[in-house]
């Protein structure tokens, strides 16, 4: 795709994402920080973790993005006596039809993983094929899921209790982790007459915008944005001193206990040309980079004893490296 086709149809798509926006604006007030992180994560094909206090519309963004970009929408409600089957599927014996198979919600586009902390990591495994591989095996059987095919999944940072703690290994599968915050006092104004305690989703007369294809393209054209190879050294500077801050003579170095994994630099990677795709743009540029770097590093640093006990958070870390770490 030469340059000035590349350059028409990224505009065609932020006419889309601003009339996407618009429509998710009519039962979301606020949040326009994450309402993008989520549309990024879109962009880049990538599942989303979003974590805040309850009642601040985590799932309500989830169910009206769902809804305005056409697809099918799955919700899991995770709870401790969960189990794998119930996010899979089952295969089943019945007498004179033989054996059959039942999908279970995991087989739809958008993944609503509710609280996904409350069940136990053998549940919370059984959705690392799902989010890596695209697919699903249920007995013998292995079936491709629907594409496009994005797990946003919620949790809540205030309990522990019966809750368990995500395996790492399925925690790196998530492209984002964003941090929801609480709305300003205006929009919590507006918030006291448009809220889903008083009226249904269906109220609010949400319009598709999207759909799969469209959304697949997207998709597309989003790996299609240039990136510099200036550019690709400096994720991977950024990745190495979260590895290796010594080497940067970071004074966070005390507080690491291990770096992101080489997924954190395609992370960066991929989304920051989704970032440059929503500002109109066809070339990566280093502040891309730094307004993706906290997304995808925030749950991929590993931070010790010392850290918690200094309340020293892997947002402080990566702000350090993105102020230390120089372009090439």
């Amino acid at each position: 795709m030469n340059e000035d086709e590349l350059k028409k149809r990224v505009a065609e798509i932020n006419k889309q994402l601003d009339e996407a926006r618009k429509e998710i604006g009519k039962a979301v007030i606020g949040q326009h920080v994450i309402l993008n992180g989520f549309l990024r994560g879109l962009a880049a094909d990538g599942h989303i973790l979003a974590e805040g206090v309850p009642g601040i519309a985590k799932t309500l963004i989830v169910r009206t993005l769902s809804k305005v970009m056409g697809c099918e929408f799955g919700r899991i409600q995770f709870t401790p006596d969960l189990l794998p089957s119930d996010i899979i599927g089952i295969t089943t014996y019945i007498e004179g039809e033989g054996f059959q198979t039942y999908k279970g919600p995991i087989f739809a586009n958008f993944i609503l993983a509710d609280e996904i902390n409350r069940a136990p990591p053998k549940v919370q495994s059984a959705l690392l094929e799902a989010m890596q591989e695209r697919q699903a095996t249920i007995g013998q059987n292995t079936y491709a899921l629907p594409l496009p095919f994005i797990v946003m999944a919620t949790q809540n940072p205030l309990e522990t209790l019966g809750t368990y703690p995500l395996p790492e290994a399925q925690v790196d599968r998530f492209l984002f982790k964003l941090n929801v915050v609480y709305p300003s006092v205006e929009e919590e104004m507006q918030i006291l007459e448009t809220n889903m305690t008083l009226r249904k989703l269906d109220d609010y007369k949400i319009n598709a915008v999207f759909n799969g294809p469209k959304i697949l393209t997207m998709q597309k054209i989003a790996k299609e944005i240039f990136l510099h190879d200036r550019i690709k050294e400096y994720i991977v500077r950024i990745i190495e001193a979260t590895r290796n801050p010594q080497k940067y003579k970071l004074e966070i170095a005390k507080y690491v206990e291990w770096g992101a994994s080489p997924r954190a630099s395609i992370g960066i990677f991929i989304a920051a040309k989704a970032e440059a795709m929503l500002n109109n743009q066809i070339h990566v540029v280093p502040e891309f980079v730094k307004k993706v770097a906290p997304d995808v590093l925030r749950h991929r640093i590993i931070t010790n004893y010392l850290a918690q006990a200094e309340r020293i958070t892997s947002d402080m870390i990566v702000d350090s490296i993105l102020k230390r770490v120089k372009i090439p």
